[in-house]
């Protein structure tokens, strides 16, 4: 399946899927997500839907889809942010945003970290990745460098909170895993 014929098949789909390497995955297993990880992806887009609020850029959660035009491939990342004007008129996927958060389950760890991670590198208007555990509490932060093919990893204190440089915010530990 081509990536032009995967994004028209997946418009009816009942459930979510990804696309990678043309393959196609499904998102989520019958189980759905753990509350934990429901629970962090809903502190960390309140906290930045209410920070960016009356600016010129948006917080997506789950459902909204990331087109990485340079491979084709396409991901359901548990939070993005863009203010590009092509995306805020956008319907039904994304393809410049500035922030991308994943909130890990042991499922998912080592493909966010790795394929999925190299693959979002090729987005140009990508500043940050956030990847956020919340069962271990933790989380790090990879940082588009100067040459944009570096990127520098922070690795969260908790006592600092998630610092998010890309939209000037940072989400104190106790609301980054507020009720987890």
């Amino acid at each position: 399946m081509s990536a032009q014929e995967f994004a028209a098949w997946e418009i009816d789909e009942p459930e979510r899927h990804e696309y990678f390497r043309g393959q196609v995955f499904k998102v989520f297993g019958m189980g759905g997500a753990r509350r934990e990880h429901v629970r962090v992806t809903m502190n960390i887009a309140r906290s930045l839907d209410n920070h960016l609020r009356g600016t010129h850029c948006q917080a997506f959660m789950a459902d909204m889809k990331v087109h990485i035009a340079a491979t084709g491939d396409m991901f359901y990342p548990d939070i993005l942010v863009t203010g590009d004007p092509r995306d805020l008129v956008a319907s039904l996927e994304m393809q410049h945003p500035k922030l991308i958060i994943e909130v890990l389950s042991p499922s998912t760890a080592t493909f966010d970290r790795g394929d999925k991670f190299l693959t979002y590198r090729q987005l140009e208007s990508l500043q940050e990745y956030a990847l956020v555990d919340p069962h271990g509490k933790t989380f790090e932060v990879y940082r588009r460098q100067v040459n944009p093919a570096n990127w520098l990893l922070t690795q969260g204190q908790t006592e600092a909170g998630l610092v998010l440089q890309s939209v000037d915010l940072t989400i104190p530990a106790d609301v980054l895993f507020e009720n987890v």
